[in-house]
Protein backbone atom coordinates (compact mmCIF):
# COMPACT_ATOMS: atom_id res chain seq x y z
CA UNK A 1 0.00 0.00 0.00
CA UNK A 2 3.15 2.52 0.80
CA UNK A 3 4.44 1.65 -2.23
CA UNK A 4 1.44 2.36 -4.28
CA UNK A 5 0.57 6.00 -2.60
CA UNK A 6 4.88 6.81 -3.44
CA UNK A 7 3.64 6.03 -6.57
CA UNK A 8 1.11 8.17 -6.98
CA UNK A 9 2.71 11.03 -5.38
CA UNK A 10 5.54 10.48 -7.52
CA UNK A 11 3.67 10.65 -10.90
CA UNK A 12 1.65 13.59 -9.51
CA UNK A 13 4.49 15.26 -8.47
CA UNK A 14 6.91 14.67 -12.02
CA UNK A 15 5.30 17.34 -14.20
CA UNK A 16 5.21 20.22 -11.76
CA UNK A 17 9.39 19.17 -12.29
CA UNK A 18 9.30 18.33 -15.68
CA UNK A 19 7.88 21.54 -16.56
CA UNK A 20 10.35 23.98 -15.45
CA UNK A 21 13.31 21.83 -16.55
CA UNK A 22 11.72 21.95 -19.75
CA UNK A 23 11.09 25.43 -20.23
CA UNK A 24 14.50 26.18 -18.63
CA UNK A 25 16.05 24.23 -21.87
CA UNK A 26 13.95 25.97 -24.01
CA UNK A 27 14.65 29.31 -22.64
CA UNK A 28 18.81 28.50 -22.86
CA UNK A 29 17.76 28.17 -26.61
CA UNK A 30 16.27 31.49 -27.05
CA UNK A 31 18.67 32.88 -25.03
CA UNK A 32 21.89 31.91 -26.85
CA UNK A 33 20.53 33.00 -30.00
CA UNK A 34 19.54 36.25 -28.50
CA UNK A 35 22.87 36.75 -27.29
CA UNK A 36 24.53 35.51 -30.88
CA UNK A 37 22.29 37.95 -32.73
CA UNK A 38 23.44 40.86 -30.19
CA UNK A 39 27.08 40.30 -31.45
CA UNK A 40 26.09 40.70 -34.85
CA UNK A 41 26.29 36.63 -35.65
CA UNK A 42 24.88 35.49 -39.12
CA UNK A 43 23.72 32.17 -37.47
CA UNK A 44 21.89 31.02 -41.19
CA UNK A 45 25.06 31.31 -42.94
CA UNK A 46 27.51 29.93 -40.10
CA UNK A 47 25.52 28.13 -37.34
CA UNK A 48 28.95 27.59 -35.24
CA UNK A 49 28.44 31.34 -34.90
CA UNK A 50 25.54 30.20 -32.33
CA UNK A 51 28.33 29.93 -29.65
CA UNK A 52 29.01 33.50 -29.25
CA UNK A 53 25.34 34.01 -27.71
CA UNK A 54 26.84 31.79 -24.69
CA UNK A 55 28.21 34.19 -22.72
CA UNK A 56 24.88 36.37 -22.52
CA UNK A 57 22.88 33.62 -22.06
CA UNK A 58 24.97 32.39 -19.08
CA UNK A 59 24.95 35.96 -17.27
CA UNK A 60 21.69 36.05 -17.90
CA UNK A 61 20.22 32.96 -16.59
CA UNK A 62 22.93 33.14 -13.46
CA UNK A 63 21.26 36.72 -12.69
CA UNK A 64 17.38 35.68 -13.18
CA UNK A 65 17.52 32.49 -11.46
CA UNK A 66 19.45 34.01 -8.58
CA UNK A 67 16.85 35.88 -8.15
CA UNK A 68 13.92 33.51 -8.31
CA UNK A 69 16.30 30.87 -5.88
CA UNK A 70 16.44 33.92 -3.47
CA UNK A 71 12.53 33.77 -3.14
CA UNK A 72 12.40 29.77 -3.42
CA UNK A 73 15.04 29.59 -0.31
CA UNK A 74 13.82 32.44 1.66
CA UNK A 75 10.18 30.35 0.86
CA UNK A 76 11.62 27.18 1.92
CA UNK A 77 13.05 28.52 5.17
CA UNK A 78 9.95 29.98 6.72
CA UNK A 79 7.42 27.19 5.96
CA UNK A 80 5.82 28.81 3.04
CA UNK A 81 4.94 26.33 -0.26
CA UNK A 82 6.23 27.41 -3.62
CA UNK A 83 6.74 26.18 -7.03
CA UNK A 84 10.09 25.54 -8.68
CA UNK A 85 11.93 28.62 -10.07
CA UNK A 86 9.84 28.65 -13.77
CA UNK A 87 11.70 30.57 -16.55
CA UNK A 88 9.43 31.61 -20.00
CA UNK A 89 11.82 31.87 -23.13
CA UNK A 90 10.69 34.42 -25.36
CA UNK A 91 11.64 35.67 -28.63
CA UNK A 92 14.97 35.68 -29.38
CA UNK A 93 15.19 38.20 -32.24
CA UNK A 94 15.73 42.17 -31.65
CA UNK A 95 14.84 44.07 -29.65
CA UNK A 96 13.82 41.08 -27.74
CA UNK A 97 16.32 38.60 -25.60
CA UNK A 98 15.17 35.49 -25.60
CA UNK A 99 13.04 35.42 -22.43
CA UNK A 100 10.47 37.10 -20.61
CA UNK A 101 12.34 36.39 -17.06
CA UNK A 102 11.56 33.53 -14.43
CA UNK A 103 8.95 33.17 -11.60
CA UNK A 104 7.87 31.18 -9.03
CA UNK A 105 4.62 30.58 -7.66
CA UNK A 106 3.78 31.06 -3.74
CA UNK A 107 1.59 27.94 -2.79
CA UNK A 108 0.23 29.15 0.68
CA UNK A 109 0.26 32.22 2.61
CA UNK A 110 3.03 34.16 4.29
CA UNK A 111 1.86 34.38 7.62
CA UNK A 112 4.35 36.59 9.54
CA UNK A 113 5.81 40.49 8.70
CA UNK A 114 8.88 38.81 9.04
CA UNK A 115 8.74 36.11 6.54
CA UNK A 116 7.40 38.43 4.29
CA UNK A 117 10.14 40.89 4.22
CA UNK A 118 12.71 37.77 3.91
CA UNK A 119 10.73 36.30 1.04
CA UNK A 120 10.15 39.74 -0.86
CA UNK A 121 13.53 40.81 -0.15
CA UNK A 122 15.89 37.81 -0.84
CA UNK A 123 15.00 37.65 -4.73
CA UNK A 124 16.29 41.13 -5.66
CA UNK A 125 19.11 41.76 -3.27
CA UNK A 126 20.38 38.46 -4.51
CA UNK A 127 19.81 39.32 -8.22
CA UNK A 128 21.40 42.17 -7.77
CA UNK A 129 24.98 41.55 -6.49
CA UNK A 130 25.04 39.17 -9.55
CA UNK A 131 24.08 41.72 -11.88
CA UNK A 132 26.80 44.35 -9.98
CA UNK A 133 29.27 41.24 -10.72
CA UNK A 134 28.08 40.46 -14.52
CA UNK A 135 28.45 44.42 -15.40
CA UNK A 136 31.77 44.61 -14.17
CA UNK A 137 33.24 41.29 -15.76
CA UNK A 138 31.61 42.84 -18.93
CA UNK A 139 32.28 46.47 -18.64
CA UNK A 140 36.11 45.12 -18.68
CA UNK A 141 35.42 43.71 -21.80
CA UNK A 142 33.33 46.04 -23.50
CA UNK A 143 34.59 48.65 -26.13
CA UNK A 144 34.36 52.10 -27.12
CA UNK A 145 33.56 52.51 -31.00
CA UNK A 146 32.82 55.81 -33.43
CA UNK A 147 29.34 56.94 -32.52
CA UNK A 148 27.19 55.85 -35.40
CA UNK A 149 25.13 59.42 -37.07
CA UNK A 150 22.51 57.36 -37.27
CA UNK A 151 18.54 58.50 -36.27
CA UNK A 152 15.62 56.39 -34.76
CA UNK A 153 17.80 54.03 -33.30
CA UNK A 154 17.15 52.40 -30.02
CA UNK A 155 19.47 53.64 -26.60
CA UNK A 156 19.56 52.24 -23.34
CA UNK A 157 19.01 54.45 -20.20
CA UNK A 158 21.66 54.57 -17.50
CA UNK A 159 20.67 53.65 -13.48
CA UNK A 160 22.63 55.42 -11.08
CA UNK A 161 24.72 52.15 -10.47
CA UNK A 162 25.37 51.54 -13.85
CA UNK A 163 27.08 54.82 -14.41
CA UNK A 164 28.54 54.69 -11.36
CA UNK A 165 30.16 51.18 -12.66
CA UNK A 166 30.77 52.48 -16.07
CA UNK A 167 32.27 55.27 -14.52
CA UNK A 168 34.91 53.60 -12.45
CA UNK A 169 35.38 51.08 -15.25
CA UNK A 170 35.87 52.53 -18.66
CA UNK A 171 35.53 56.23 -17.15
CA UNK A 172 34.68 59.09 -18.96
CA UNK A 173 33.67 58.40 -22.61
CA UNK A 174 34.70 60.74 -24.92
CA UNK A 175 33.57 62.93 -27.36
CA UNK A 176 31.92 61.08 -30.88
CA UNK A 177 32.58 57.76 -29.12
CA UNK A 178 29.84 55.46 -27.81
CA UNK A 179 30.27 52.29 -25.58
CA UNK A 180 29.97 49.22 -26.60
CA UNK A 181 28.63 46.93 -24.72
CA UNK A 182 29.47 43.43 -24.11
CA UNK A 183 26.74 40.82 -23.89
CA UNK A 184 27.56 40.13 -20.19
CA UNK A 185 27.80 43.25 -19.64
CA UNK A 186 24.04 44.06 -21.17
CA UNK A 187 23.11 40.91 -19.37
CA UNK A 188 24.62 42.71 -16.03
CA UNK A 189 21.64 46.16 -17.56
CA UNK A 190 18.95 43.79 -17.75
CA UNK A 191 19.88 42.55 -14.38
CA UNK A 192 19.45 45.97 -12.86
CA UNK A 193 16.60 46.54 -14.92
CA UNK A 194 14.50 43.70 -13.47
CA UNK A 195 15.49 44.52 -9.69
CA UNK A 196 13.97 47.59 -10.08
CA UNK A 197 10.74 46.59 -11.72
CA UNK A 198 10.27 43.90 -8.96
CA UNK A 199 11.24 46.24 -6.95
CA UNK A 200 8.22 48.86 -7.70
CA UNK A 201 6.45 49.18 -4.46
CA UNK A 202 3.04 48.52 -5.32
CA UNK A 203 0.39 45.42 -5.40
CA UNK A 204 2.28 42.37 -4.52
CA UNK A 205 5.41 42.56 -6.37
CA UNK A 206 8.42 41.87 -4.20
CA UNK A 207 8.77 45.65 -3.37
CA UNK A 208 4.91 45.38 -2.58
CA UNK A 209 5.82 42.71 -0.02
CA UNK A 210 8.09 45.00 1.61
CA UNK A 211 5.26 48.14 1.64
CA UNK A 212 2.56 45.91 3.05
CA UNK A 213 5.55 45.26 5.83
CA UNK A 214 5.77 48.60 6.80
CA UNK A 215 2.43 49.99 5.96
CA UNK A 216 -0.10 47.56 6.43
CA UNK A 217 -3.50 48.44 5.75
CA UNK A 218 -2.64 51.64 4.10
CA UNK A 219 -0.57 49.74 1.56
CA UNK A 220 -3.30 49.54 -1.03
CA UNK A 221 -3.23 53.39 -0.70
CA UNK A 222 0.40 53.44 -1.45
CA UNK A 223 0.12 51.22 -4.43
CA UNK A 224 -3.24 53.52 -6.14
CA UNK A 225 -0.83 56.21 -5.58
CA UNK A 226 2.40 54.73 -7.07
CA UNK A 227 0.11 53.33 -9.92
CA UNK A 228 -0.60 56.97 -10.54
CA UNK A 229 3.18 57.40 -10.55
CA UNK A 230 3.73 55.09 -13.22
CA UNK A 231 1.03 56.77 -15.05
CA UNK A 232 2.77 59.83 -14.86
CA UNK A 233 6.37 59.02 -15.77
CA UNK A 234 4.56 57.01 -19.14
CA UNK A 235 3.53 60.44 -20.37
CA UNK A 236 6.54 62.18 -19.79
CA UNK A 237 9.35 59.58 -19.68
CA UNK A 238 8.78 55.98 -21.47
CA UNK A 239 4.98 54.54 -22.42
CA UNK A 240 6.39 51.33 -21.18
CA UNK A 241 5.22 52.41 -17.40
CA UNK A 242 1.37 52.81 -18.59
CA UNK A 243 1.42 49.49 -19.69
CA UNK A 244 2.93 48.35 -16.33
CA UNK A 245 0.18 50.45 -14.88
CA UNK A 246 -2.59 48.67 -16.19
CA UNK A 247 -1.47 45.53 -15.97
CA UNK A 248 -0.68 46.07 -12.23
CA UNK A 249 -4.23 47.27 -12.12
CA UNK A 250 -5.89 44.55 -13.41
CA UNK A 251 -3.71 42.22 -11.39
CA UNK A 252 -5.06 43.45 -8.45
CA UNK A 253 -3.22 45.78 -5.91
CA UNK A 254 -4.56 44.28 -2.58
CA UNK A 255 -2.61 42.16 -0.38
CA UNK A 256 -3.11 39.14 2.19
CA UNK A 257 -2.60 40.39 5.63
CA UNK A 258 -0.27 38.77 7.85
CA UNK A 259 -1.01 37.49 11.27
CA UNK A 260 1.65 39.68 13.32
CA UNK A 261 1.42 43.13 11.22
CA UNK A 262 0.64 44.80 14.66
CA UNK A 263 3.86 43.63 15.77
CA UNK A 264 6.90 45.86 15.55
CA UNK A 265 9.53 44.92 12.78
CA UNK A 266 13.23 43.52 14.40
CA UNK A 267 16.63 45.16 13.57
CA UNK A 268 17.21 42.98 10.69
CA UNK A 269 14.23 43.04 8.99
CA UNK A 270 14.59 46.83 9.55
CA UNK A 271 17.90 46.40 7.58
CA UNK A 272 16.71 44.72 4.92
CA UNK A 273 13.56 46.91 3.86
CA UNK A 274 16.34 49.79 3.40
CA UNK A 275 18.95 47.60 1.58
CA UNK A 276 15.87 47.03 -1.03
CA UNK A 277 15.02 51.10 -0.75
CA UNK A 278 18.17 50.88 -1.46
CA UNK A 279 18.77 48.55 -4.13
CA UNK A 280 15.51 50.24 -5.91
CA UNK A 281 17.10 54.13 -5.97
CA UNK A 282 20.18 52.53 -7.90
CA UNK A 283 18.42 50.37 -10.43
CA UNK A 284 15.50 52.65 -11.22
CA UNK A 285 15.41 54.43 -14.63
CA UNK A 286 12.77 56.55 -14.93
CA UNK A 287 13.63 56.37 -19.13
CA UNK A 288 15.01 52.20 -19.64
CA UNK A 289 14.46 52.72 -23.44
CA UNK A 290 14.39 55.91 -25.73
CA UNK A 291 15.22 56.54 -29.48
CA UNK A 292 17.94 58.74 -30.35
Amino acid sequence: MADADYAAHTVIDRPKKLLPVLLFAATIITTVIAGALYTGADILSNPYDITKGIPFSAALLVILGTHEMGHYLASRRHGVATTLPTFIPGPPFPPMIGTFGAVIKLKSPIMTKGALVDIGAAGPLAGFAVAVAATVIGLEYSTLIPAPHMEDTLALGNSLIFRFLTYCIVGTVPEGKELMLHPVAFAGWIGFFVTAMNLLPIGQLDGGHIVYAILGVRHRQFSFAMVGVLVILGIFAWPGWLVWAILITIVGMRHPPVGDQQMPMDRRRKVLCALSLLAFILTFMPTPFYIT
